[in-house]
């Protein structure tokens, strides 16, 4: 009797998971990034610590726009289009914190 209920569960943890990729959400970036002149240094662990999220989020995010093309539900030039949105996105958000931890540094040296 146990084999069906593990079963049971399973398929219900498989459904669970294929529904949380059908509607694939764009992270939210984050709203602030310390200023590296006037910062402590937590200050900038905290916000190196909220961008790696963010990055992980974002990687995340990607893996679902994949995932929704290969079940048909987002075309493939949607899917590029979101994925170049979201990557950019990430990338201004690294340049413009890289630009405050050089300045950071050259302050605390």
């Amino acid at each position: 009797m146990k084999a069906p209920k593990v079963l049971a569960t399973l398929a219900i943890a498989c459904a669970m998971s294929a529904t949380a990729y059908a509607n694939c959400r764009l992270p939210t970036a984050p709203s602030k990034i310390p200023d590296g002149a006037t910062a402590s240094k937590q200050q900038m662990i905290t916000a190196m610590q909220t961008i790696q999220e963010y990055n992980h989020d974002v990687q995340t995010y990607l893996k679902c726009l994949d995932f929704e093309v290969r079940q048909n539900q987002m075309s493939p030039n949607d899917q590029v289009s979101l994925h170049n949105a979201a990557v950019d996105q990430l990338k201004h958000i690294a340049a413009e914190f890289n630009k405050q931890v050089v300045i950071f540094k050259s302050k605390h040296s």
